[in-house]
């Protein structure tokens, strides 16, 4: 205690409520600057979101709005996500990444089911035996198939997983580099020493085995696409390439969910306007991105189809088909 001057005897002011004033006016002024930070926060994203989807989005300028019923945050979807080589030096249109995702709103889960690019593909009313990758390209063939590429992707790889498939998106290889580097890289284990060249294409993979490494856009797609070496380090099935591509998917969607992540909106945005084709209308693209940007990894149901190799094909095995085609009816109707 402190004494009075003039008394000598305890004095009966104390400093303590001043202090409890001013720990309150601290705790507003805090208070406030969040609240001010959320609130740009909102504000920017809401600016950035509207600004930036219609880039992305397929809508034509008398595009029918979606019925409320029809919305991804009210009915259960099932999209076709495909990663197209369609390089300039290569001349191809081969879907090296392919897979089918059904999603719920109301119990947020998702399934995604992984089809190897070599897998050995007949479907009843496609008059076509071959790759699974090799479709896309068969589908332009305006002599062989009369419908929209798109209408055919999803009618064929619905028929074959036996969902309906609502729509289709492809990204090509540098819109995948792009959205990589956009959210700061992506942090996976490289499970094998990786070696590749090809001056026809400009193709240069050189990767070494090791845990934990930060890998920019160029190094992360060399990750996923890494076949065959021909300087001495070992081959790479497609099953194990599947098992890469559920690492960067689960890195990014951790990435995106971060802070960090919510901030690079605009770039990750640019690089999706630019390299992404899809037939999701605007307005359904802002209730797919609403209604599940918070979900979680533990929410994310990854199955790698998985077969036997017999030159040329990957003959997928039929238990291992059925059990995914349960699973992906599972998730839409919620009983997963």
């Amino acid at each position: 205690m402190t004494s009075s001057p003039n008394s000598g005897m305890p004095s009966r002011s104390s400093k303590k409520p001043p202090k409890k004033r001013r720990g309150l006016k601290v705790f507003l002024w805090f208070l406030t600057l969040i609240l001010l930070i959320g609130g740009g926060i909102i504000g920017y994203l809401y600016v950035q979101f509207n600004g930036l989807i219609g880039d992305v989005a397929a809508d034509s300028p008398n595009a029918a709005p979606v019925p409320k019923g029809e919305l991804a945050s009210e009915k259960p979807k099932t999209l076709l996500l495909l990663g197209l080589d369609s390089r300039k030096q290569t001349h191809t249109m081969l879907t090296d990444v392919i897979m089918v995702v059904t999603l719920n709103p109301k119990t947020k889960h998702a399934t995604i089911v992984s089809i190897p690019r070599d897998t050995r593909m007949e479907v009843p009313g496609f008059n076509r035996v071959s790759k699974a990758n090799s479709y896309y390209a068969a589908f332009h063939n305006k002599n062989d198939y009369n419908d929209p590429v798109d209408t055919n992707m999803k009618s064929f790889f619905g028929k074959y997983l036996d969902v309906p498939i609502d729509y289709v998106s492809t990204i090509n290889f540098q819109g995948f580099r792009e959205v990589v580097d956009a959210v700061g890289g992506v942090e996976v284990d490289i499970d094998m020493d990786m070696r590749y060249t090809d001056s026809a294409d400009g193709t240069d993979i050189d990767l070494k085995k090791g845990d934990n490494q930060l890998l920019n856009g160029d190094n992360a797609l060399d990750f996923v696409r890494y076949r065959k070496s021909n300087h001495g380090t070992g081959a790479s099935s497609d099953l194990e390439r599947n098992a890469r591509q559920q690492q960067v998917i689960h890195q990014l969607v951790d990435k995106l969910k971060s802070f960090q992540g919510i901030t690079k909106i605009n770039g990750i945005f640019k690089a999706l306007g630019d390299n992404v084709s899809t037939d999701i209308q605007e307005e359904q693209l802002k209730s797919f991105i609403t209604t599940y940007i918070g979900i979680s990894n533990d929410n994310i149901e990854y199955i790698p189809l998985d077969g036997t190799w017999k030159s040329p094909y990957i003959h997928i095995d039929e238990q291992q088909l059925e059990a995914a085609k349960s699973k992906l009816k599972a998730t839409l109707e919620g009983s997963q």
